[in-house]
């Protein structure tokens, strides 16, 4: 296809020939014409040169052409058959989009009523949420009430905690004292511990209790010597105390007293007379500030034993620890 590209060339040695051999005959040729032609022959011969590249050049663009043809040639093969095959497919995806849509249009009809069901169930949806956000949000407000009034009662919890952990301090301050009350009676009436008298602790008090045979002949409100002593004894742990309430009870049994006219004319006023008795004594020799001192007469009512009518006579010294702290503290609670 590209060999009709060609064109014929003179063979330069050719006409060289046909110079020289014209020189021949011509006979004598002149050197001027001599040097024309050999520079007419170089001329040719250089000429001759690039007609050659030229051929050269010329070869082998029709080789890249020859090669390119080539390729469009198959590319086109292959694009022919990539034609026809997308031929087909589009023919199947045009039959498998016609059967769709049919489908479509079945489905969509029978969506419609699905449709019109499923936004009247979201519309009731709709409405039963805003009832329970509504309800959520009175319980959300009921909640922030509640989380204040507990954090109020929190504090207050903290505030009554604190106070009773100071009650705590306090009673056990208050015990405590009553304890080393206790041992400082118990030891300075010691020498009288088998003789009717004994000392207790109970509720943070100190309870003495001397039977009125050690402290009174029967039916009497003076005092013996050996009650004189015990009674001396405990006041001087008395009058050493500070913030120390003294009560004296006086008790009795249950016989009765046959007086009409002397005194004492009852249990009663035998059971204050000499709990009064015991008061004198403790503030005048004794040495107590009498502010300390309460004198009570109880009679036959408290008994500590029913069966036991000499145990029940007997004068009870009750030494109570100051509580006014205590008392301040829980008037304020």
């Amino acid at each position: 296809m590209l060999q009709h590209m060609k064109k014929p060339h003179l063979h330069t040695g050719t006409f060289i020939g046909a110079i020289g051999a014209a020189a021949v005959l011509s006979g004598c040729v002149s050197m001027k014409s001599y040097d024309a032609l050999e520079s007419e022959r170089d001329a040719l011969l250089a000429e001759q040169a690039q007609a050659r590249l030229a051929q050269n050049d010329a070869e082998i663009s029709r080789r890249e052409l020859e090669g390119r043809v080539s390729v469009l040639e198959e590319a086109q093969l292959s694009l022919q058959a990539d034609t026809s095959r997308l031929g087909r497919a589009l023919a199947r995806c045009e039959q498998r989009a016609a059967e769709l849509t049919a489908m479509n249009e079945v489905i969509s009809e029978q969506n419609a009523g699905q449709l019109a069901t499923m936004i009247s169930e979201n519309e009731a949806l709709l409405r039963s949420m805003a009832v329970t956000r509504e309800e959520l949000q009175v319980q959300e407000d009921s909640l922030i009430a509640l989380s204040a009034d507990l954090d109020a009662r929190s504090r207050e919890l903290a505030a009554r905690s604190a106070r009773v952990e100071e009650l705590e301090a306090l009673l056990a301050a208050r015990d405590a004292a009553a304890t080393a009350l206790r041992n400082r009676v118990a030891e300075a009436l010691l020498g009288f511990k088998d003789r009717g008298l004994t000392v207790e602790q109970r509720d943070g008090k100190v309870y003495v209790s001397l039977e009125a045979k050690l402290l009174f002949p029967s039916g009497s409100t003076a005092i013996n010597p050996d009650g004189r002593q015990a009674l001396l004894d405990l006041a001087q742990v008395i009058a050493s105390q500070t913030e120390l309430e003294v009560i004296v009870e006086g008790h009795t049994d249950t016989d009765q007293i046959r007086s009409t006219g002397s005194i004492p004319r009852n249990n009663w006023e035998l059971s204050v007379l000499r709990s009064t008795a015991v008061v004198d004594l403790l503030t005048g020799a004794g040495g107590v500030d009498p502010a300390m001192l309460t004198a009570s007469g109880r009679s036959e009512y408290h008994p500590v034993d029913p069966e036991d009518k000499a145990r029940n006579r007997r004068i009870e010294i009750v030494l109570a620890p100051d509580l006014g702290e205590l008392f301040d503290l829980i008037r304020n609670d």
